[in-house]
């Protein structure tokens, strides 16, 4: 048999082995399990509300607040957890490397070797005839051992599959915390210019009521009123100084909170706050579609989706170890030494080469049920992902439903404490002019001084709270996560740093551990 021959012969068993990848896979294909929706949503009708389909890629803008804008910007280019997401996304990406790399042979042992031989004159050996011409020769050796099992029942395959849905899973992961991220950082923002309005509020306030204080003393003492009267407008005035350091503390802490968001130590952060310390207006009205709508946007959906799809995988993968193990194993070895009339130099000749290849099986039948009870672990696990699928598609219904009602009602609160405000501000002109004229005791006033204040906070609270309730519609909307289309998620810096530590090889490329919008073939070659 020729050089040329050798080769030939284990390069033909491993293509028809190959050719055999695709024969069967066992256990269950995953099917997109039915989801519980609603035709449309309670509050559908609604003036404020519309049914028809919208774009959230950018829904923040529609409250037309630059300094927003600018925070969603910034956190969405610094939020350190936004960074650790997408590092699991390269992460999965890797672990989808190391599934297809079981599809080709799982053992390639090459080993070479160079041995000088003596023997001892002394030893046993010299004691038969011709034991000297065993002295001080060289053995030299080169050969490649492989192990490869047939992928007959789809182990491997289902490993590939289950490891890419794992992949799509961890980009679905990061949409989702994009889509909290952005919700986050719009809720401290509004949260911080609430409190700003609250506080301008009490130090209105405080104004006011210095100035029933300074009335009230100064009738003390033209002894036209009792001492009474001045401890309750200094009562009203310290109640209402006593809540600033409260509403500042709250400011201070969604500031901390809102720099932790954007990658940063707590600081001032003026500098993102040039704007006016106005809350932010939702628009008048906003698109919301219909409750199907959800299975496809929301990226918490659709990772539940993933997650179950890859738990699929993972029963046909523990179904498989059920039955035998189809391999083929196989070395070749180059073999040459100077010992009598051999050389060194024929190492590589056709005569010093030998082959060795055949099949192989293997089957585990006394497993005393650990198999089997593996696939029912397996699949128990698949069972509570597709019940855990379905309750995520039930809350995130719940999500939207509840911050509709708590965005509508808050509009007719705001309404209703809009009138109050009003009347209270008229109410206390009215008990001021009439307690300095001496036509009323000053339980009026302070009675007065408490109302207004209390329907001017409230009324900013619930300012505050309508525009949180939007933030929570367009997150339980699944809004947001859009603005990563066409950008990598991963920053440079990132890539740079990883890149020196490892050979991270084209996976650092976007096109690559970004998975494509169709599902890849199980079969595919290796990440080298």
């Amino acid at each position: 048999m020729t050089f040329r021959n050798y080769i030939i012969v284990p390069i033909t068993l491993a293509a028809a082995f190959l050719s055999m990848q695709g024969c069967l896979k066992v256990g269950p294909d995953f099917v997109k399990p039915a989801a519980p929706v609603s035709s449309k949503w309670q509050e559908a009708g609604k003036k404020q509300l519309k049914d028809k389909p919208a774009n959230y890629r950018e829904w923040w803008k529609s409250f037309g607040d630059p300094d927003l804008n600018r925070i969603i910007a910034r956190a969405y280019g610094d939020n350190l957890s936004l960074k650790i997401a997408a590092v699991n996304v390269l992460q999965a990406r890797a672990q989808l490397g190391t599934a297809v790399g079981k599809l080709y042979p799982q053992t390639q042992q090459a080993a070479a070797s160079m041995q000088f031989n003596r023997f001892s004159p002394y030893s046993t050996l010299s004691l038969f005839p011709g034991a000297n011409a065993l002295n001080n020769y060289w053995l030299d050796q080169a050969g490649l051992n492989v192990a490869w099992e047939l992928d007959f029942w789809g182990k491997y395959r289902r490993e590939v599959a289950s490891a890419d849905a794992t992949w799509r899973a961890s980009l679905a992961d990061y949409d989702n915390a994009l889509v909290s991220l952005t919700a986050d950082a719009a809720n401290y923002y509004i949260q911080i210019r609430t409190l700003q309005n609250r506080i301008e509020i009490a130090r209105e306030n405080l104004k006011t009521q210095k100035e029933s204080m300074r009335i009230a003393e100064d009738r003390f003492k033209a002894g036209s009123t009792s001492e009474r009267d001045v401890e309750q407008a200094k009562t009203v005035l310290y109640n209402t100084l006593a809540t600033i350091p409260v509403f500042q503390q709250q400011l201070k802490q969604n500031e901390n909170a809102l720099c932790t968001l954007l990658g940063m130590p707590p600081r001032n952060i003026s500098d993102l706050l040039r704007g006016p310390k106005t809350i932010p207006v939702p628009p008048p009205s906003i698109a919301v579609g219909i409750p199907a709508d959800l299975l496809r946007r929301r990226p918490d959906i659709r990772g539940a989706e993933l997650k179950a799809a890859a738990q699929s995988e993972q029963i046909g993968i523990a179904k498989a170890d059920l039955y035998p193990a189809f391999s083929l194993t196989g070395s070749f070895d180059f073999l040459a030494s100077n010992f009598g009339p051999a050389k060194l130099t024929q190492m590589f000749n056709a005569n010093s080469a030998s082959i060795t290849a055949g099949p192989g099986i293997q089957w585990n039948i006394l497993n005393y049920g650990q198999i089997t009870n593996n696939v029912r672990a397996q699949d128990a696990s698949f069972q509570a992902l597709l019940l855990t699928y379905k309750n995520t598609v039930l809350t995130a219904q719940q999500e939207v439903e509840n911050y509709l009602t708590g965005f509508l009602r808050s509009q007719e609160n705001a309404r209703s404490l809009a009138r109050a405000a009003s009347a209270a501000k008229r109410s206390l002109d009215l008990a001021f002019i009439q307690y300095s004229n001496g036509s009323t005791d000053f339980t009026t006033v302070l009675t007065a001084h408490q109302a207004l204040l209390s329907a001017q906070d409230s009324l900013a609270t619930a300012l505050g709270n309508i525009a949180l309730n939007l933030v929570g519609v367009y997150k339980a909307l699944g809004g947001g996560w859009e603005i990563r289309r066409g950008k990598d998620i991963l920053p440079p810096r990132i890539k740079e740093m990883m890149a020196k530590r490892t050979n991270w090889g084209a996976l650092l490329s976007p096109a690559v551990y970004l998975p494509p919008p169709c599902k890849q073939p199980d079969i595919r070659k290796p990440d080298w």
